[in-house]
């Protein structure tokens, strides 16, 4: 199944107006980027490498992570009951040695990361204080500052970068597009630079490899926890190289997202469901727990239950939103466990320790990336992707909580240990003869709205075509050349993408909820790729494979 209308096969930009080199570029600076980045170094001291980021160093959605990172590290607890909970969360739909993977190498991963400097919670004597999240059976969640585990890693993993000078860093860089070598390979990359003095602009980095580490896809729709970066560079500069993107339509909406009214856009707070983990519960209008009898596991049930939940009993009641009740936990509690979540309520004028908090779902998560295999290499040579950009298999239909920065960090170590040894020779790209085109960054709004209400929680073949065709409808040609207009460019590339597995996934699965198909249908198991065809449109094509859900739910407690 192809689109009807070709999306542009690069951007359009100035010439580069300066160039350098490097071995190896990382894009993205959460820690996807930076752990690629440092284990790189270590194995190969000699390579040069470059890592860029479209902000700062700190600006990426690793900061924003409250809950923690995953992994068998309690008593009683083993890497197999993770794998367990994960497959269930993955409704059929994971890569079963990519989670095996994930679970095994975990532990080793996360106590390297507190070798490096990371500072998680501690019980009085010591031991690592574990919380439990929704669909884990086990208290596996470390995390740091209560609710602050992310902006601790990246603090952590940017000093580790900080001592290690041999890795240059440029802030402020757009990832425009790969400069492709003869055999379809990467050549090098297009950056576009801002206050870099002789960098300043468009420029060309030739290299032997790249890592794609930028994160996910949360602009594509008007709400979302992610931060304004996240416009799906990644994906979509990977589509135009001739990459493949998988799963596009499992985007997982996290279902207590704070509902800041009805006129809201952007980045929204997310009440971590870190905060129900420690026994806040959900309540409609009327002070009923509504999750009661939805699931086994209540309110701590699989985000995309809760967020079906959540939306059901909206529409039934006529609510915008529903309330998080966490009064219970009283004010010392709030100020050690939640300390960040408790400033951000208070900030937009609720106070949970006296108040309910009005609670919606947003986006969160993108499950679905640039394909890979189990070590973090994609379907152009050179070209490899980690973390939320990737689809390595391991979140399946709906990303078990906290598994995320688990996923960076492994797969991110994986990279490091194939790609110093099966580096590409040298090669020089190819005259480009991709088509170019850019939207005007004035559209973004009404693509995002058009997003929400078509291709968001709720989704029917009506509302997707209608997302299709306005897609369709803009222009490629006429924009001012510049980040906003590229980063809008991407964003029509990913959510063309995204419509269309939409489209093509006639079922309801995990994160993707189907009203027109309302039951799961494991005859439809298996996975939609989506690339960008000789043609320039957006092909899908969906590929049987086995349910990889375990036999039952039930896992003793």
């Amino acid at each position: 199944m192809t689109s009807h209308r070709p999306v542009p096969g690069r951007l359009r930009a100035p010439a580069p107006g300066w160039t350098t080199r490097a071995d190896v570029v990382v894009v993205g600076s959460g820690i996807a980027g930076l752990t690629a980045a440092l284990r790189i170094h270590a194995a190969n001291p000699s390579l040069r490498l470059l890592v860029v980021t479209k902000d700062v160093l700190a600006a990426g959605s690793t900061q924003w992570a409250q809950g923690g990172i995953a992994a068998a590290l309690g008593p009683g607890d083993t890497p197999e009951q993770h794998e367990r909970d994960t497959l269930v969360a993955g409704a059929g739909a994971c890569d079963v040695e990519a989670v095996r993977v994930l679970v095994t190498e975990g532990p080793e991963a996360v106590r390297e990361l507190i070798a490096l400097g990371t500072q998680f919670d501690h019980h009085p004597d010591g031991e690592l204080s574990l919380t439990r999240e929704g669909g884990h059976h086990r208290d596996r969640i470390a995390h740091a500052g209560g609710d602050a585990t992310g902006a601790e890693i990246q603090r952590a993993l940017i000093a580790a970068v900080e001592r290690a000078p041999e890795i240059e860093v440029v802030q402020h860089a757009l990832a425009v597009d790969l400069l492709l070598a003869a055999d379809g390979g990467v050549a090098g990359l297009t950056l576009h630079v801002l206050g870099e003095g002789q960098r300043d602009g468009v420029g060309a980095v030739h290299c032997r490899a790249v890592v794609l580490a930028s994160g996910g896809l949360g602009q594509v729709f008007s709400q979302s926890t992610n931060p304004s970066v996240s416009t799906g560079d990644g994906m979509a500069l990977a589509m135009r190289a001739g990459a493949r993107v998988r799963d596009l339509e499992f985007v997982q909406f996290h279902p207590t997202v704070m509902w800041l009214g009805p006129d809201s856009q952007g980045q929204q707070p997310l009440i971590s469901e870190a905060v129900r983990g420690e026994g806040a519960f959900l309540v409609d209008v009327d002070g009923n727990r509504f999750m009661q009898g939805e699931h086994p596991l209540a309110d701590l049930a699989p985000r995309d239950v809760v967020a079906k939940a959540i939306t059901r009993r909206m529409i039934e009641t006529g609510q915008p939103h529903m309330w998080l009740d966490a009064r219970h936990l009283g004010d010392a509690f709030w100020r050690k466990r939640f300390p960040t979540i408790l400033g951000v309520c208070r900030e937009h004028g609720v106070d949970p320790v006296t108040e309910l908090i009005p609670v919606a779902p947003a986006q969160h998560y993108a499950s679905g990336g640039v394909a890979t295999d189990l070590w973090g290499r994609t379907t152009v040579p050179g070209l490899y992707a980690t973390g939320e950009v990737a689809c390595s298999g391991v979140h399946g239909a709906n990303r078990l909580a906290s598994n995320s920065l688990l996923e960076g960090l492994v797969f991110s170590r994986r990279i490091a240990d194939v790609l110093p040894g099966e580096l590409r020779d040298w090669a020089d790209p190819v005259v480009d003869e991709r088509p170019e085109g850019l939207v005007s960054g004035e559209r973004r709004r009404s693509m995002q709205e058009t997003m929400t209400t078509r291709v968001g929680v709720l989704r029917h073949a009506a509302g997707l075509a209608d997302a299709l065709t306005f897609l369709g409808s803009l222009d490629h040609g006429a924009a001012e050349v510049g980040p906003d207009a590229w980063e809008t460019t991407n964003l029509l590339t990913v959510s063309t993408a995204l419509a269309r597995a939409a489209a093509l996934r006639t079922e309801t699965r995990g994160s993707h909820w189907r009203e027109d198909h309302p039951d799961r249908d494991d005859t439809r198991a298996g996975h939609v790729d989506s690339w960008r065809d000789s043609d320039g449109r957006v092909a899908v094509e969906w590929t049987y494979a086995p349910s990889t859900d375990p036999s039952s739910a039930e896992v003793p407690a």
